[in-house]
C-alpha cells in the first residue's frame, strides 16, 4: 500500500519513510503541506496520510482539516514531538495520533493496521 509521508524535517520524513518501508509499504514523502497536496492529486494510489504535527505555515491538524473540506478522507494518522492530549488525540477525523518516541516503530504498525481494519 501507498503511505504519503508529510514532514518539514527531511531527517524525520525519512525516518518515519523507512519504518513504513519495512513494514511493506510503498512510501512518497512530502515537505510541506503544499507538496502533499500536489502528491495526492499526482497519485490516486495512495491510502494513507501520516504527517507531523508542527510544521511552518501549515501544521498538521490545519492539513487534515483542508483535506477534509476538499473532501479527501484517506486515513490520517498524526505524529507529534510532544505528549499528545486527549483532545487532540479526539481530533474528529484523525485516525490516530503518535508521539515520536522510542516506540514509534510499533505504534505506527498498530495504528497503520487499525486504520486500515486490519
Amino acid at each position: 500500500m501507498r503511505i504519503l509521508v508529510v514532514d518539514d524535517d527531511p531527517l524525520a520524513g525519512e525516518m518515519t519513510g523507512a519504518l513504513l518501508e519495512f513494514q511493506g509499504h510503498d512510501v512518497l514523502i512530502a515537505n510541506d503541506a503544499m507538496e502533499a497536496t500536489s502528491q495526492l492529486d499526482a497519485h490516486d494510489d495512495i491510502a494513507m496520510i501520516v504527517s507531523d504535527m508542527h510544521m511552518p505555515l501549515i501544521n498538521g491538524i490545519e492539513l487534515l482539516h483542508m483535506l477534509r473540506e476538499q473532501g479527501v478522507m484517506l486515513p490520517f494518522i498524526l505524529l507529534t514531538g510532544d505528549t499528545p492530549d486527549e483532545s487532540l488525540r479526539q481530533t474528529p477525523g484523525l485516525s490516530a495520533c503518535l508521539q515520536k518516541d522510542a516506540a514509534l516503530d510499533t505504534s505506527l504498525e498498530h495504528a497503520v493496521a487499525h486504520a486500515l481494519g486490519e
